[in-house]
């Protein structure tokens, strides 16, 4: 639906408080999904720490949502933020059974496992009562770009 990010993915929106405008200042995350196993429909700011995210309908089958995909650059040392996926539409999955989003960044490009201390995967009355995958990272480098996702992604291209 439009108000979860309509069609198109994510293409390089950098989330700024409300009230700043200009250029955006390190720690203003920079969020994109265009690439080939991208997905991410919307972002929205919740304060300097947490984020909402939508993620878009599976291709086949509009009522599903479940995977997602995407980057974030522009992040300082030592931010630690909290991304919440508000919109999976499956209540009972793998992340309730320990199952864990995988991360990697540029400059080290094998994905790893976000630690389940990490990650929490609730009903949330902030968000109307609908399952929630939230997840805890602290950027620990200057100038990445971190990629994080549900699985270890396989493209078209890759097949």
């Amino acid at each position: 639906s439009d108000n979860e990010g309509g069609l198109g993915n994510v293409e390089r929106v950098v989330m700024r408080p409300p009230g700043h405008s200009g250029k955006a200042k390190k720690g203003h995350l920079c969020f994109d999904a265009i690439y080939e196993t991208g997905n991410l429909g919307r972002v929205d700011f919740i304060n300097d720490y947490e984020y909402d995210l939508f993620i878009r309908p599976d291709t086949c089958n509009p009522r599903y949502r479940f995977w997602f995909n995407f980057s974030v650059e522009n992040v300082h040392v030592d931010q630690r933020i909290i991304f919440n996926i508000a919109n999976i539409s499956k209540v009972r999955n793998l992340f309730a059974n320990g199952l864990t989003p995988i991360v990697r960044s540029t400059s080290r490009p094998k994905w790893q496992r976000i630690p389940k201390t990490n990650v929490y995967y609730y009903k949330s009355p902030e968000h109307s009562d609908n399952y929630v995958l939230s997840f805890a990272f602290a950027f620990d480098r200057d100038e990445e770009r971190y990629q994080f996702a549900c699985c270890y992604p396989y493209s078209y291209s890759r097949s």
